[in-house]
């Protein structure tokens, strides 16, 4: 008689969770209610993902060059001192980063995206200058004996060697970015957040599900796109234990 190995048996269970949750969702009447919410839960899910979108891309965008600067050996003494300074970002806490932001920015989407890109900003720079300072030294040296220039060697040797810690780095960062969206509601900057923090006022536990559960969902998804992303672009050939 065939044995179902552990992986096998682990889908089997969540198959079967899955089935007897539907099932109880469905005699309790929570399908319905959640129905009820879902036309405000697709217009807020794409408020939650241009928010991240912005805040996410702009962060990438200063972050990555960033870590490349910090990593030449000519910034080698003020790279801790800078990465420090970035720390403040995840340091102080997330809603009091948004109320500042709102305290010179006004409220809306522009201090939303400012304070969500200075919390996101740091996990994308160390795993930036992480994954370069990590590279073999034998590599750079092979490169350098060859005559490659230190551009060259930066954008064929460095970065291709560093791109699976800069991806982690993405994921890490965006996982944040997404989990904290929901904060900017409280600054007027919309997201899922409306429905979370309004059912948590209300004490409407469909409500606020409706606007947790997405959310969660939504970092699962982007962290597994992310995932894919970095399957395809990081060479074969880089051992992600060493970067």
């Amino acid at each position: 008689m065939p044995t179902l190995n552990l992986s096998g048996a682990i889908r089997l269970l969540v198959l079967l969770a899955v089935f007897l949750a539907g099932v109880w969702s469905q005699a309790s009447g929570l399908i319905d209610e959640f129905i009820f919410y879902l036309p405000d839960v697709q217009y807020l899910v794409v408020q939650h993902l241009w928010l991240t979108v912005m805040s996410g891309c702009l962060a990438i965008l200063v972050a990555i060059p960033l870590g490349i600067l910090l990593s030449r050996p000519s910034m080698a003494r003020v790279a801790e001192p800078a990465m420090q300074v970035l720390n403040v970002g995840t340091t102080i806490p997330t809603l009091a980063v948004l109320a500042l932001s709102m305290s010179f920015l006004g409220i809306g989407t522009v201090p939303a995206v400012f304070g969500l890109f200075v919390a996101t900003l740091l996990p994308i720079t160390r795993n930036t200058y992480t994954g370069l300072k990590g590279v073999d030294p034998a590599l750079m040296e092979a490169a350098a004996g060859i005559g490659m220039s230190p551009t060259q060697r930066l954008l064929r040797v460095e970065l291709p060697n560093a791109l699976y810690v800069i991806f982690a780095g993405i994921r890490t960062a965006l996982a944040i970015n997404i989990g904290t969206v929901p904060l900017a509601f409280l600054i007027g900057a919309g997201g899922l957040g409306e429905l979370i923090f309004t059912g948590i006022a209300l004490y409407d536990t469909v409500m606020m599900l409706a606007g947790a559960i997405p959310t969660a969902l939504l970092a699962i998804a982007v962290d597994m796109l992310i995932a894919i992303t970095a399957f395809l672009l990081v060479p074969r050939g880089v051992n992600p234990s060493r970067a």
